[in-house]
């Protein structure tokens, strides 16, 4: 048994959800997932819409029943409880909060359908503002707030019951480019204060990779790779996960040698080195698909210092910096982004021969 399945606030053993009667005839949302997610982990499901990310929420929280599999929250099955008796809660997309009400009555509502004491009542009311700082708008009605303090009550509402684990479902997709971010910060800051694990549901890679501790990469409800921020962006195992995270060079080559985790790989236009391996791509002497991040790539004066090099064809300004997209002698294109340093002053011009050398143990081979 791993270290993770053995201390998994969440524990996911080979999980389905099929709509219909059947797999022939039926929609097939989460084929055979399985999953550990740890205590006290920021834990993020992330992928396009229709991967089968919230309806695996959807089934922690018990709004679903698996059709396969077990589901098991710190050792104990959850398969066939209803949400009400799982100590897990839910933070919305819509936060579902009762305008009538002031944020103190929303919160200490579900407090008090759990006939929870209205002593103890008050004081969780007034500990779980205090972390989500909405002490001073306690008797303000929630249609006067703001989305971004809509989103805190909520979050409020959600923490009150001190539930084991909370679920998070693209509760951040409403919100303004800036409140985003804000919050974003706030959410880890929430989860590493209460200690409970998060398990938070988005589209968004950029959020993904800011708040969490690991992320697993969804697609056609599979679990295409689970690792931490670093380990999707830098290390991605497959074609999908590459494309989807971030901009990406994908470009062909060939598999020269390998030593575990390691292999030699030279690509199409010439350049040999080193690259990492994913577990499942053993053609050695094939082709391969090797990915490259834009900024893993820069400029050399040299050509003789060169890995690669090859013509401008484009150039895209994006304020902190800009894209070139380059063509190579045999045709295929790549992105180099270049930070700006210089009040916008542009490094090359389209029509330009550049130089390009490639950052050590920045290649990485593709499963297709």
């Amino acid at each position: 048994m791993s270290d993770q399945t053995a201390t998994a606030a969440i524990d996911i053993r080979k999980t389905s959800k099929i709509y219909g009667r059947d797999r022939d005839t039926g929609v097939v949302a989460l084929d055979q997932v399985s999953l550990a997610i740890a205590d006290n982990e920021f834990f993020t499901l992330l992928g396009p819409s229709g991967c089968g990310k919230t309806t695996l929420l959807r089934l922690i929280a018990g709004f679903e029943q698996p059709t396969e599999g077990e589901i098991l929250l710190f050792g104990e099955h959850l398969e066939g409880l209803p949400p009400y008796k799982r100590p897990v809660n839910t933070v919305f997309q819509h936060y579902a909060l009762f305008p009538h009400m002031t944020v103190a009555e929303n919160i200490s509502f579900g407090l008090e359908m759990l006939n929870t004491p209205a002593s103890e009542i008050a004081d969780t009311v007034k500990e779980v503002l205090g972390l989500v700082q909405m002490e001073t708008l306690a008797d303000r009605k929630t249609d006067q707030l703001s989305g971004g303090q809509q989103q805190r009550v909520a979050l409020a509402r959600a923490l009150a019951p001190k539930p084991k684990v909370l679920l998070l479902d693209e509760p951040l997709s409403a919100l303004d480019f800036k409140l985003r971010k804000e919050m974003q910060v706030e959410l880890k800051r929430l989860q590493n204060e209460t200690g409970i694990t998060f398990i938070f549901v988005t589209h968004d890679q950029e959020e993904a990779l800011a708040m969490s501790d690991r992320v697993a990469v969804m697609r056609d409800g599979l679990i295409l790779q689970v690792g931490n921020p670093n380990e999707i962006y830098d290390r991605p195992a497959k074609r999908f996960v590459a494309d989807f995270i971030g901009d990406i060079n994908i470009l062909k080559g060939k598999l020269l040698s390998q030593d575990g985790a390691q292999a030699t790989v030279k690509l199409e236009a010439g350049y040999e080195g080193n690259a990492g391996l994913p577990m499942d791509v053993t053609n050695l002497g094939g082709e391969v698909s090797i990915a490259i991040r834009p900024e893993q790539l820069s400029f050399v004066a040299e050509a003789g210092a060169a890995d690669l090099s090859g013509s401008i064809q484009h150039i895209s300004y994006f304020g902190s910096g800009f894209d070139y997209e380059i063509m190579l002698p045999g045709g295929e294109t790549i992105m180099l982004q270049l930070q700006n340093r210089g009040a916008g002053k542009r490094a090359y011009s389209v029509g330009d021969q550049a130089h390009i050398a490639i950052s050590e143990n920045s290649l990485q081979i593709l499963a297709d």
